[in-house]
């Protein structure tokens, strides 16, 4: 979320600043032109009212046209400005450089025009940093209400153009720091706004990974995401009260019924007593009264497991699966089987000793059941950067792709195991305890028949 959100708050900042930079940008050009006609209009003004009284070509006033062309010059070697007075008929009666003519076309001749017409001309078209153009100002020299010269400046644009591209350079240092300033806010903003967010995902994770007791400190962050964090914590205590209860009514319901079915069994033995021998009757009643026996006391492991908290220690994984292996060869052997262990010999993961070693009982049990004699099963101890696996193969009947989905559900068996010993809860109890301390159970095909069930446990422990 905060790879979306942050790029979103970027780009919505960035946009604000260009749109004040780039007005701003323009109103910088603008006003350093605007400062540059000002200047010339009143240079004009001044160079208008010497040539006032020089009206003629030719005639007594050569001394004012002499002090005229004096100021002209002057301006144009000091400034690098083009200046001239004309006539209506475009001949000059002073102007510097002396090889100057006004232009035929464009603005020097526009702003000629509207001189003529008795009004300073219209502020020039802007001059941008990348154009060479120039700055061409006129103003009409009026005597006796008429117009009968015309004073233009041509000027360059270069010291201009200069200052407008320092104030932009100004205005994007201004722009650079405002959006380093606007990508920490940013960073910030989403961080204060993520913060709950993320940590309501952490105690989602370690609420669905079997960790009831976590909850979310709503300290910070929007009020709305304090409320909702307020919300989850409440949900979780009910869930947790929920299942608390759940767990209490299993515990106590397989413990109560253990002394009713303790007493049943006695009665039936009595009862066999007054009965031929080898009565088949009695023989099925004891079998289901053993069966129920054994249910009670798996749901009871497993109201137990589900309920108790892992001890995680650093083990060896590769010694415990030998030492659970060599428990259970006996019984394989009995059975016709050939239990074998492979892989790593000594490889540590974190994991609770006793509850693997129930897990790993519970699969090397089932393997050993419903494997054919003469078979294998081979369980592989095998390690990479994160996790240990243990994998029991075995040789059986195997399970089709709709039954891999069910495996491991309470109390559910194969249709073709049904009247094989057991319960169908030794690997929902398995699960209980892996699942406790951060382990897995996973079931897959073995080719070319049978099952593999992988247990997995993190390398990685609390300190970690």
């Amino acid at each position: 979320m905060r790879t979306r959100l942050l790029p979103l708050l970027i780009v919505l900042m960035a946009a604000v600043l260009l749109a004040l930079g780039f007005p701003l940008a323009v109103s910088v050009a603008a006003a350093q032109q605007q400062s540059v006609v000002i200047d010339r209009i009143d240079d004009t003004a001044r160079f208008a009212a010497l040539a006032q009284f020089v009206t003629e070509p030719t005639g007594s006033n050569d001394e004012r046209r002499r002090v005229l062309q004096s100021e002209l010059e002057m301006y144009d070697s000091v400034y690098g400005i083009r200046a001239g007075v004309f006539y209506r008929d475009d001949t000059a009666m002073a102007k510097a450089p002396a090889d100057w003519r006004l232009p035929f076309q464009g603005a020097g001749r526009e702003a000629f025009r509207e001189a003529l017409l008795g009004r300073r001309s219209h502020d020039p078209p802007q001059v941008w940093p990348w154009q060479r153009g120039r700055v061409v100002v006129a103003s009409p020299v009026v005597r006796d209400g008429d117009v009968v010269a015309v004073v233009v400046l041509d000027s360059p644009t270069g010291e201009m153009r200069t200052r407008t591209l320092r104030g932009w350079l100004l205005i994007a240092v201004g722009e650079v720091v405002a959006m380093l300033v606007a990508v920490g806010a940013a960073i910030r903003l989403t961080g204060w706004v993520l913060l709950p967010v993320q940590t309501l995902d952490a105690a989602t994770h370690d609420i669905a990974s079997g960790r009831m007791r976590s909850r979310v400190a709503a300290s910070g962050g929007p009020p709305e995401l304090r409320r909702l964090a307020r919300s989850f914590n409440e949900m979780a205590d009910n869930v947790e009260e929920v299942l608390e209860q759940q767990r209490a009514f299993v515990a106590d319901a397989s413990h109560q019924l253990r002394n009713p079915l303790a007493a049943l069994l006695l009665r039936i033995e009595l009862l066999a007593l007054e009965l031929p021998e080898g009565n088949e009757e009695i023989a099925s009643v004891r079998t289901e009264g053993k069966r129920l026996g054994q249910v009670l006391d798996d749901l009871l492991d497993l109201a137990l497991a589900e309920h108790a908290a892992a001890d995680l220690q650093l083990t060896d994984i590769g010694a415990l699966t030998a030492e659970r292996v060599a428990s259970w060869r006996p019984f394989a052997e009995e059975n016709g089987v050939r239990l074998t262990a492979d892989g790593a010999s000594a490889v540590t993961a974190w994991a609770d000793p006793i509850a693997l070693s129930s897990a790993l009982d519970a699969v090397i049990d089932n393997a050993c059941k419903f494997t054919p004699a003469g078979e294998e099963v081979r369980v592989t101890v095998a390690a990479d950067r994160d996790t240990v696996t243990v994998a029991v193969a075995d040789r059986g009947p195997g399970l089709t792709d709709e039954e891999l989905e069910r495996i491991g559900d309470r109390f559910w068996r194969s249709a073709q195991h049904q009247n094989v010993q057991g319960s169908g809860l030794g690997l929902s109890i398995s699960h209980a305890l892996l699942a406790a301390g951060g382990g897995s159970l996973s079931y897959t095909p073995h080719e070319p028949h049978g099952l593999r069930v992988t247990v997995a446990v993190p390398r990685n422990g609390p300190s970690d």
